[in-house]
């Protein structure tokens, strides 16, 4: 989706989940020639005003580095509940406090959680929970891979309430153990945007 002003064009792009990914749109936007005023995960501020010829462009480089032009209001709404949720998790003062995901949602949306909870089961086919579960367990992974922490530390760092309620939901989301995934060769962990 874009929206203009006199100060230029906000794009909203799907599958920005890291900084490379910010680094991928930055250069690739330079190469169009755009200048860019700001840009974070899932969206792009460019003080141009993009004509359909631009936008095209734009549209087509990103399909080819695996990002979406989100162009539906209702996808920007759940593109943002998915980065907000990405972000929490990465933020471990945070998560450790064990925070409400439908509290903190609705907060940083502006917006009412049961309105956010049904518009994302609707077309996500998911609820909001079971998403922030599975992308809790990818981080775990992340964790366990690394080795440089207990599952204690794991636990208490994605804000569960004790190693047996991580423990439980690990097994059930990826039908193995903590330490069966730790002692695994193969790389399991999924890309942030293909969990779901």
């Amino acid at each position: 989706m874009k929206e203009t002003n006199p100060e230029g064009t906000t794009l909203y792009i799907r599958n920005m989940v890291c900084n490379r990914c910010i680094m991928v749109i930055e250069d690739e936007f330079e190469k169009l020639g755009l200048n860019i005023k700001s840009i974070s995960l899932g969206e792009v501020k460019v003080e141009e005003k993009l004509d359909q010829d631009m936008t095209d462009r734009i549209r087509n480089i990103l399909d080819e580095n695996g990002f979406e032009l989100i162009e539906d209001r209702k996808m920007k709404t759940i593109e943002q509940i998915k980065l907000l949720i990405l972000e929490l998790i990465r933020d471990e003062e945070k998560i450790a406090g064990r925070i409400n995901i439908s509290d903190y949602l609705s907060e940083k949306m502006n917006a009412d959680y049961h309105y956010l909870s049904t518009l994302f089961s609707s077309v996500e086919n998911i609820t909001i929970e079971h998403y922030f579960i599975l992308q809790k367990i990818e981080r775990a992974k992340e964790l366990l891979k690394y080795g440089e922490l207990t599952l204690s530390e794991i636990a208490f760092r994605l804000g569960y309430s004790s190693v047996a309620h991580l423990s439980a939901q690990f097994k059930k989301v990826t039908g193995m153990n903590a330490n069966q995934f730790k002692s695994m060769t193969e790389n399991t962990r999924k890309p942030l945007d293909k969990v779901n």
